[in-house]
């Protein structure tokens, strides 16, 4: 690959996105209700957002990196990365954001059959099924491996009995992605089952957990004698946990981006400034130092994700990024707090919202991993400290 041919590249993609990127959907991701999650049940908030996705989905732009034959567009990462910053260019809103893309689509082309892969990968590219995610349970959080959702051996099926907490938007999304303890007489990890399930399949049911933001992003999800196809297991089965640790590292890349994105193309000392309560000198510094942080933690993802590109894997070091980008996203939300005034606590008006999202960075330091568990894995794996 030559500088000329990504400044090809780069010249015929913006000549793209100027000429198919509807003007409604530059204006970046400002909050959660401008984000499409997609699905079955997904219903566009505007014209605009539904030509977005479609555009893009038929160039394989809404997973650029994903082979062309399951639905993306095989760019490896110099050509992805052209992409991104000329989307962030013209301030475009990601045309559809999913936990199958994040999460269960690289777990898929690593672990997945060919068959798999055709099945479930080009439908989650065009943003048609919504998956969320089947970890946590009441007795297995930091200590995952403890999971006790059972999926027992029935001809060619099995059936999955138990409970898994804290699953984010199962109340609306059309699958999950699950551990299941498919040998109970095995040692904890060596005992379980990634396994695909439908979420209209008998037996499944949810109940959001009402938050101390007022919102209900998490839920509860029930197993019922839900029988499942022995055919929607992932990798080898009582394997699941090779599968969920390279998810796993997928996720923490995700979350380590923290709020970051919400701000849009706006840097923070801009949406400090938006407020009344304005910035001091103290304020000022902190933000600039977030910036500076924000660049760093950015910059470290990049190599990390070339090093991926080059077969070395990110690993333990997704244990670095996620612990210091929900750190750095809580600290961002503090300063938002404290230049927003007494205005910031407001609940409804022309503040609303600001409250709710500081309250809810509190969940980004538990959820893929608390930030102990995280620093056990730096101090341990990284830093090769004694236990």
């Amino acid at each position: 690959m030559t500088d000329t041919d990504l400044g090809a590249f780069r010249t015929e993609t913006r000549a793209w996105l100027e000429a198919n990127c509807p003007t409604e959907m530059r204006d970046g991701v400002r909050d959660e209700e401008t984000i499409c999650w997609g699905g079955r049940n997904w219903q566009f908030t505007s014209d605009a957002q539904k030509t977005w996705l479609e555009v893009m989905a038929a160039k394989g732009w809404t997973v650029p990196t994903w082979p062309v034959e399951y639905g993306g567009a095989g760019l490896d990462r110099a050509h992805d990365k052209v992409l991104q910053e000329e989307l962030d260019a013209i301030g475009a809103r990601w045309p559809l954001q999913s936990f199958g893309i994040w999460m269960l689509g690289p777990a898929l082309l690593a672990f997945g059959s060919h068959e798999q892969k055709l099945q479930y990968l080009p439908p989650i590219a065009r943003g048609e099924v919504r998956w969320c995610q089947g970890y946590s349970e009441p007795g297995a959080g930091s200590d995952l491996a403890s999971v006790q959702t059972k999926a027992v051996s029935d001809g060619d099926h099995y059936v999955v009995n138990g409970q898994k907490v804290w699953t984010s938007y199962a109340d609306k999304a059309d699958c999950i992605f699950a551990l299941v303890r498919t040998d109970p007489d095995a040692k904890k990890h060596l005992g379980i089952s990634f396994l695909l399930i439908d979420m209209d399949t008998a037996g499944v049911s949810t109940k959001p957990i009402r938050l101390i933001s007022g919102s209900s992003p998490f839920c509860e999800t029930f197993f019922d004698d839900v029988r499942v196809p022995k055919s929607n297991v992932v990798g080898t089965e009582h394997r699941g946990w090779d599968v969920a640790k390279h998810l796993l590292t997928h996720e923490r890349e995700m979350i380590s981006g923290g709020g970051a994105g919400l701000l849009g193309t706006r840097s923070l000392g801009a949406v400090l400034a938006e407020h009344d309560g304005g910035m001091d000198a103290t304020t000022r510094a902190e933000a600039l130092q977030c910036e500076v942080d924000q660049l760093a933690i950015g910059l470290t993802l990049e190599r990390y994700k070339d090093q991926a590109e080059a077969g070395g894997g990110v690993g333990d070091a997704s244990a670095m990024l996620k612990y210091e980008g929900t750190e750095l996203n809580k600290r961002r939300h503090e300063l938002l707090m404290s230049a927003g005034g007494a205005d910031a606590l407001e609940w409804e008006g022309t503040h609303a919202g600001l409250a709710a999202d500081w309250l809810r960075t509190k969940a980004n330091s538990i959820e893929g991993g608390t930030s102990e568990v995280m620093l056990s894995i730096i101090s341990r794996r990284i830093l090769g400290l004694p236990g």
